[in-house]
């Protein structure tokens, strides 16, 4: 569990970032590559780029397993397009690299860096440092790119929502439905994490980055002493990738199990969700939105659990295998 601790200072200091920031992205999405989780809400991106990705893209990955801590100075924290992105991963401080590197080896015991990585890092060459950021920038603009205009259209929406959620209902609101896990009681915030991890903010705010690629918990740096973000994911459309697409494409599903209904299987292709979200994204009410996961949940195409105080629902191989219009066996 990830604890996030305020102070009323810091509840002043809470931003929400405007755009999708390429370094997380680009981290992100490398997770995405490896797992293979993309199922049908990234699937599109998947397929169009593995075979695009760089041979470069290896030095990344070497330092950004897809299961574990990666190092944070590959996410630097500062402002500015990709261009000061990649500056400030290029003037990383070796005492940073060095203390990345040796909180790598702490929670990855049973991975090693490569030999000549590894020397070339912690002996302060500036050459090895600036071969990961050409290897940044070739990876966000070949396989981010194509998708880029896409991707901060969706981010740019979560954050228009999330938005309008802090007008509406405050921090309080904004904090409390940031993730299905988030429990937000004054002051301290809880989310689901792979670890346990405090972080203690002290007056210095907290940057929320709304990101296209993480798919299940939030995350952030584990250094305590770097500017405080939390990257939590966003809620996708579900016809992302083809924009130019309209609803007629959903007739055919929607003809079969209601066109709510097919809305909602749709929405699930991102992760779970409450319903409370889904009847957001399908724009209709709560108890509405109960009623048809109800049914969806009947025909096992829908699952449903019990999160603490919260009912989170999932979607079913044999619902992923609907929206992706394969072939099923319906057993008797």
């Amino acid at each position: 569990m990830l604890r996030i601790h305020f102070t009323g200072e810091d509840l002043g200091r809470i931003r929400i970032a405007t755009g999708p920031d390429p370094m997380w992205e680009m981290l992100m999405s490398l997770y995405r590559l490896r797992r293979r989780d993309s199922g049908v809400l990234l699937g599109p991106w998947l397929r169009e780029s593995l075979p695009r990705v760089p041979a470069t893209t290896r030095l990344l990955t070497a330092l950004a397993p897809p299961v574990g801590y990666s190092v944070d100075f590959l996410t630097p924290a500062v402002g500015g397009g990709l261009g000061d992105r990649l500056e400030a991963l290029r003037s990383t401080p070796l005492r940073q690299v060095t203390k990345d590197l040796r909180e790598f080896d702490i929670q990855n015991p049973k991975r090693r860096l490569p030999v000549i990585c590894r020397r070339e890092l912690l002996a302060g060459e500036s050459g090895a440092v600036g071969r990961l950021a050409d290897a940044a920038h070739a990876y966000v603009d070949t396989v981010l790119g194509p998708f880029w205009e896409r991707i901060w259209a969706q981010v740019s929406r979560d954050t228009a929502r999330r938005s309008a959620v802090l007008v509406e209902g405050g921090w309080d609101a904004l904090l409390s439905t940031l993730h299905p896990s988030a429990r937000w009681e004054y002051p301290v915030l809880r989310l689901a994490f792979p670890v346990d991890q405090d972080l203690y903010l002290g007056g210095r705010g907290l940057l929320l980055q709304p990101s296209f690629f993480c798919r299940h918990a939030p995350t952030t740096f584990a250094d305590p002493t770097l500017p405080p973000v939390l990257v939590h994911p966003i809620e996708h459309e579900p016809h992302w990738a083809t924009p130019e697409v309209g609803p007629a494409d959903g007739r055919p599903l929607a003809a079969l199990i209601g066109p709510t209904r097919a809305v909602l299987l749709a929405a699930l292709a991102d992760g779970a969700a409450t319903t409370g979200q889904l009847a957001r994204r399908a724009g209709t009410t709560a108890p509405n939105a109960s009623r048809h996961v109800a049914s969806l949940r009947e025909a096992a195409l829908v699952s449903s659990h019990r999160h603490r105080n919260t009912t989170l629902h999932t979607v079913t191989k044999l619902g992923r295998a609907l929206l992706e219009g394969r072939n099923v066996r319906l057993s008797a």
